[in-house]
């Protein structure tokens, strides 16, 4: 319960507030509060107000404590000067009451503390609630996917999340190539469901399958987006934390898998998109979520898991479930518990107070290896004194590449990046694999922008490269691969401000690399951004946890207002081969193809085709809505398309913060396909 701290001041504001806007409306507008934060506020604090890596818990102690001090005037004074980020001033002085009041009563506060409730419980008629009657039809004369489809998929397909298990985001097409690309249009488009749309299409048999936001799975006619089957799945509201995205799906035999918001595995009928088995992973109610789907390996459904910031018992983990029945036949901790040989890497710690660990991308497979590559985040709180350690404390299993044995989860080798990290310069993101003669490669990349070569087979260190300008290591053993970071950062204490470059949204994030085969080199999206941070003090505390620290964002100031940045890496030199830089974002990963050709889309709407072997931009259209997600081709009969979808959600807060001059819709969710003129 709140102390009676400035009440008088509260309820005069509050009061002369009611007068003005409340009065006057309907009981039916009253209700709104709960619908206005979804619309403008859930994609960072979360739909259940527990926050996210965007945006900071508005519910419990830490969130009264902090606005009792200052006052829950100030709470609304600094809703409506600094809220939304990159929209303030489009939310009405009416509209922001009823939020702020929603998140008071969310806190249990009551009229004894001064404060007069307007909400009112009535539920809404929401059109967005509304499904039409569209009747779902079968896919008779679908085959079913094997293995040997998956592992060597046929040219004209898109089978899993990188086309390929092994990561390379590379298509053997070359219909559409660097002769005739200025000849591509559109051939067609869909609207999606709203949300953070950073999904991956799988297209098989001129079948393309569509995720959307919201844990809604459509079969389309791949020639020209007509609907066949559409299934959506029920989630409890509150599990949706992150704005929704779900980055990929996978096939096999006849079913089709979805990591879900609420911590579940399920299977649908890849004929008819009905249910086949639902299987429980994990409590959503402790935070777990999915933003990141399976991937098959060796006839296993393999996925890791999210919302590992929180202090439980179960740490982080990933799974392999039974195709056929949902049945989990292993599970491994990305947290070397106390019982762990590897356990001593977190100090003293108590085994319900080691956190992070979550796995936010699809992993990769090699069937000749039978070893399956995922890379963990970082621990939590990012900031090592918030969790009552120091950097020395390497806390394995986090910020390493792990290779499984797919069979029964048992970690072969690890290799960790980045030991101790404290800074939230995580290595979580795409494993590559790629041979050489006899030798069997792993490159990955994390937020400090340093490319790694591993040897797949033992995780030997190979070379690393820089790709970004960086100032968090005093020292980088290009022989070993040790990095040391900065004394400050090495000693920082909670309430000690930094600042890094990288920032924690990263020289790299979750926007993939793919590999141009034909001339062996790793097409590499990258920001150029820095960042002030602060760790805060986290109550361990069962239950407790988050992220524990602050941030602000901002672009390198070296690189003249050219935050996206796009290189092509030699992988077996580790030289940069060329550079194309500009002022916005790159937010899709890159897609490259035999066709010489690399696509790639923008914050500024922007779709781009450039000449994977010199850098040349070749062609260029401006889309709806910023581009996000990651790009796919795939042909139907004698004809190549190149698909990419559309729609900001969680991430437009960093956006409209760091490119304030890009104009950026609210909305726009979309899949947009093309393919050449006639």
């Amino acid at each position: 319960m709140l102390k009676k701290i400035n009440t008088h001041i509260i309820y005069i504001l509050l009061f002369s507030l009611f007068i003005l806007f409340i009065l006057p409306t309907s009981q039916g507008e009253d209700s709104f509060g709960e619908s206005l934060y979804d619309n403008h506020c859930s994609d960072c604090h979360s739909l259940n107000l527990r926050g996210s890596a965007h945006g900071s818990s508005l519910l419990g102690k830490e969130f009264i404590t902090k606005w009792e001090e200052h006052g829950l005037n100030k709470l609304f004074e600094y809703t409506k000067e600094k809220m939304p980020p990159g929209k303030i001033g489009s939310i009405s002085d009416e509209d922001l009451l009823k939020i702020h009041n929603y998140i008071l009563t969310s806190n249990e506060i009551s009229d004894d503390d001064g404060f007069v409730s307007f909400r009112d419980p009535s539920t809404i008629d929401q059109p967005e609630d509304r499904v039409s009657n569209f009747k779902n039809k079968s896919l008779n004369n679908f085959k079913n996917i094997n293995l040997q489809n998956i592992n060597y998929p046929p040219d004209s397909d898109w089978l899993s999340w990188r086309r390929t298990t092994d990561g390379k985001g590379y298509s053997p097409l070359k219909i559409i190539n660097t002769k005739n690309v200025k000849n591509i249009k559109l051939s067609w488009s869909l609207t999606m469901n709203k949300g953070s749309n950073q999904i991956t299409p799988i297209v098989s048999q001129g079948i393309m399958f569509l995720t959307n936001p919201g844990n809604i799975i459509q079969a389309l006619d791949a020639k020209n987006g007509e609907l066949i089957w559409e299934y959506r799945y029920n989630f409890p509201k509150a599990s949706k934390t992150l704005g929704g995205p779900t980055r990929n799906i996978a096939v096999y035999k006849d079913k089709i898998f979805l990591a879900t918001y609420d911590a579940h595995l399920i299977a649908l009928d890849i004929r008819t998109g009905k249910l086949v088995w639902k299987t429980k992973k994990a409590r959503y109610e402790d935070g777990y979520t999915h933003t990141s789907g399976p991937i098959i390996a060796n006839g296993i459904v393999i996925s890791g898991i999210n919302g590992c910031e929180r202090y439980i018992k179960e740490s982080c983990f990933i799974t392999g479930h039974d195709p056929d029945t949902g049945k989990e036949i292993w599970r491994t901790s990305t947290i070397a518990q106390e019982e762990d040989k590897n356990g001593f890497t977190w100090g003293e710690t108590p085994s319900v107070f080691r956190a992070g660990g979550d796995t936010w991308i699809p992993g990769s497979y090699d069937p000749k290896l039978n070893l399956f590559f995922i890379g963990t985040s970082q621990a939590k709180p990012w900031v090592a004194a918030s969790r009552g350690m120091t950097p020395e404390n390497s806390a394995l299993y986090t910020n390493s590449t792990l290779a499984l044995n797919p069979n029964n989860g048992e970690i072969k080798w690890f290799y960790q990046h980045i030991p101790g990290e404290t800074i939230d310069m995580e290595v979580g993101f795409e494993r590559v694999l790629i041979d050489h003669k006899s030798k069997k490669y792993l490159f990955t990349i994390g937020k400090d922008g340093i490319l790694w070569k591993l040897n797949r087979e033992n995780g030997d260190f190979v070379k690393l490269l820089e790709t970004v300008d960086q100032n968090i290591y005093k020292n980088i053993n290009y022989k070993t691969g040790k990095l040391s970071y900065r004394n400050d950062i090495l000693n920082s204490k909670i309430n000690e401000a930094f600042s890094v470059c990288p920032g924690i949204y990263g020289g790299h994030n979750w926007q993939a690399i793919s590999y141009d085969e034909i001339n062996r080199s790793l097409i590499i999206p990258l920001h150029q951004l820095c960042a002030d941070m602060i760790g805060r003090k986290v109550e361990r505390i069962e239950g407790s946890g988050g992220f524990g620290a602050d941030s602000k964002s901002y672009a390198l100031p070296s690189a003249n207002g050219k935050i996206g940045k796009l290189i092509s890496v030699d992988v077996d030199k580790m030289s940069i081969n060329w550079t194309h830089e500009q002022e916005a974002m790159f937010l899709t990963s890159s897609l490259s193809t035999a066709g010489g050709l690399t696509f790639i889309g923008d914050l500024d709407r922007y779709f781009k085709a450039f000449n994977s072997k010199t850098g040349e931009l070749l062609w260029e259209t401006r889309l709806g809505s910023a581009l996000h997600g990651f790009p796919i081709t795939y042909a139907v009969g004698k004809k190549q398309y190149i698909a990419v979808t559309s729609g900001m959600g969680v991430f437009r807060a960093l956006t409209a913060t760091i490119s304030p001059d890009i104009y950026q819709p609210e909305n726009g969710n979309a899949i947009y396909v093309f393919e050449l003129e006639k």
